[in-house]
């Protein structure tokens, strides 16, 4: 009997105490954090940025957001447009694009398209990608959304949907001839830069220094000179008018770090090359990327559920930091001894923190990852029954 009371009188008293405890991260390790140069870039160009990928931060601006005619850069939203309906299944890479009249009728750069003549899609990408053809983008924008006109209504709410305030699409190309008001700014371009590499097929692309179509009858050269001579360059798109100079946006990788560098109206190719090429060194040189994963911690605890524990948990997360920090970064739990029922899943019930030394890097909450119901009276009088006779 006094087994019984004890234990019922556990089971009903309702207290939470909240203690705080650490977990340092695995690659923790001594010396002191650098810290970025001091010394301001200055790039010859109208605009410029640089912005680090996954968390979208910018690590330098130059005149970022005054708009500017982009030439060919454009045809990063048009890739966009076209890898997203292809993720969300309207067409495979195999299917047959036609060629119009129209799309055969664009010219600068081009693959030298013929009125019915088809491609595949996949083609049609790589030689808009790699080569930068007109006629090929054109015939994709007709074949997602059955003109050039319809597509570029599509490209301008897209670009409203990615915050690019100073952006207007006129065209598919960035031919600007004819055009009155084609513009996007540097920040502009490295927002749809960003989303279009979240479809990582196109970095497959992107990244191809040569290919070939019409089963090897017409080869394809990248126009962007970085993916062959700039270590860990994986894109992404040039352009050049005489009204835009030299347009490139270029993304990099090294060391789980990917950096968007824009460079708009440089006066020469070279210039604009070289200079894109200082800012990444500049963003690799400076900075890192610290990353934690998706975490399941250890279940707590529950009062008056109707399961013993909960499972808990954190989303992942990830910070720009200097360069070599993002070793030395601990993550503090803190959490409840104990969850009271019901709980459900979704509910805050604690935090991680990310500490570099005193300075907190960011946090996320932790989550229930399950709910708990508050235990019913035939399930707690069974619980007692079983506790006794096992006791």
């Amino acid at each position: 009997m006094k087994r019984f009371l004890f234990f019922l009188l556990a089971l009903f008293t309702v207290f939470s105490c909240v203690t705080v405890f650490s977990f340092a991260s695995d690659d923790e390790s001594e010396g002191d954090v650098a810290q970025p140069t001091s010394a301001a870039l200055e790039i010859d160009a109208r605009g410029a940025i640089l912005m680090e990928a996954t968390t979208g931060t910018v690590l330098f601006e130059q005149n970022a957001d005054e708009a500017f005619p982009p030439a060919s850069v454009t045809k990063i939203m048009t890739l966009l447009l076209v890898m997203e309906a292809l993720d969300a299944g309207r067409f495979t890479l195999s299917d047959r694009v036609p060629v119009s009249e129209h799309a055969a009728s664009m010219g600068g750069s081009q693959v030298f398209l013929s009125p019915g003549e088809t491609l595949s899609v996949e083609d049609m990408i790589k030689c808009t990608v790699i080569s930068s053809a007109n006629d090929a983008a054109v015939a994709l924008a007709e074949f997602v959304s059955g003109s050039e006109d319809a597509f570029v209504s599509e490209m301008n709410r897209r670009a409203g949907e990615l915050g690019m305030q100073n952006a207007h699409f006129e065209n598919v190309t960035g031919l600007d001839d004819t055009t009155t008001d084609h513009r996007c700014s540097a920040r502009d371009i490295a927002l749809m830069s960003r989303a279009l590499i979240s479809h990582k097929d196109i970095l497959k692309y992107s990244s191809t220094w040569m290919d070939s179509i019409r089963d090897g009858g017409f080869t394809l050269s990248n126009t962007n000179r970085l993916i062959r001579f700039y270590p860990g360059a994986t894109g992404l798109k040039t352009g050049s008018t005489a009204k835009a100079k030299f347009c490139l946006s270029a993304t990099a990788e090294r060391n789980g770090m990917t950096l968007i560098a824009v460079v708009m109206g440089s006066p020469s190719r070279d210039i604009r090359n070289e200079e894109t090429k200082r800012m990444l060194d500049y963003g690799f040189a400076n900075y890192g990327l610290f990353t934690r994963s998706k975490t399941e911690l250890p279940p707590v605890g529950t009062l008056g559920g109707d399961a013993d524990v909960c499972r808990v948990g954190y989303e992942g997360f990830s910070s720009v930091v200097s360069r070599g920090e993002e070793n030395k970064i601990e993550t503090e739990i803190e959490l409840p001894e104990s969850l009271t029922a019901p709980i459900s899943e979704g509910d805050v019930v604690g935090r991680a923190v990310f500490r570099s030394g005193d300075r907190a890097v960011g946090e996320v909450p932790i989550k229930a990852l399950e709910s708990v119901p508050r235990i019913t009276f035939p399930a707690l009088f069974k619980k007692m029954l079983r506790a006794l006779v096992l006791g």
